[in-house]
């Protein structure tokens, strides 16, 4: 705070002055002056004046907050991101804002902070490992129940069917289950390993149902010197993040 000190001097010269506080005005008589002259005393009058700080910065989040989306503490996973490919952790909500971390496809362990906002896509708070960012729901929901639907597709097909890759081989599989009005994404959201079994991982995601976003499949083949055949799907599914899951059941 910056003081203003007005000084009256009549018939003598200052040697020193006094005053403190915030808001106060103090005057004091110089000690151990003395004039030839009879003159009054010194008088030294302290002016305080005040500056006003600014408030601290406000953060205006963009978009509009809506009542619809996972509830705080929901768990939610990442669908429909390519296993060569991050889901950006933003600053705030939309594309434009920082990123701040990189989520690998197919991570099923953020927790949801409660808080939705409409760009007019939807946005919703997660924290990953530690950190709280904004992601696009499109890309979250709730991993539903897991069964076993090998059965499925050996009654689709007539048999187990092949490829040459264990990545052609999961199209294969996803294409299978797929919508064709919406028309399905499907992505290869965990790369393809080799070994005496091949596995692979596909989501198939927009099936035109409310509460259902899509499938993720995780399919195993036998593989047959330099070719795959199908030995099991697994199938889990992925319910919208605006519905909820119950008991492994979209609601």
């Amino acid at each position: 705070m910056r003081v203003r000190f007005t000084i009256a001097v009549l018939g003598l010269v200052v040697a020193g002055c006094g005053g403190s506080g915030a808001s106060d005005t103090t005057s004091s008589t110089v000690p151990g002056e003395s004039t030839t002259t009879s003159a009054p005393a010194v008088t030294t009058t302290l002016v305080a004046s005040t500056s006003t700080s600014s408030p601290a910065a406000t953060t205006t989040l963009a978009g509009d907050p809506v009542d619809i989306g996972p509830p705080a503490g929901a768990v939610l996973g990442v669908i429909g991101v390519r296993y060569d490919d991050v889901l950006n952790l933003r600053a705030g909500p939309g594309a434009d804002q920082p990123i701040i971390g990189q989520i690998p496809p197919a991570f099923d362990d953020l927790v949801a902070s409660g808080e939705v906002r409409s760009l007019p896509a939807f946005w919703t708070k997660v924290s990953y490992q530690g950190t709280e960012g904004w992601v696009n729901m499109r890309y979250l929901a709730y991993l539903g129940s897991t069964d076993d639907i090998t059965a499925r597709f050996i009654d689709l097909f007539g048999e187990r069917p092949e490829a040459s890759t264990m990545a052609e081989l999961g199209e294969i599989v996803a294409e299978a289950l797929a919508s064709e009005d919406p028309a399905s994404d499907l992505v290869n959201s965990v790369e393809e390993s080799v070994g005496d079994l091949g596995e692979v991982t596909f989501d198939v995601v927009g099936l035109g149902d409310d509460a259902v976003r899509g499938l993720r499949l995780h399919v195993f083949a036998e593989n047959l010197d330099g070719h795959f055949q199908l030995r099991t799907v697994e199938q889990t599914i992925l319910c919208d993040p605006s519905r909820g899951v119950d008991e492994g059941s979209c609601v």
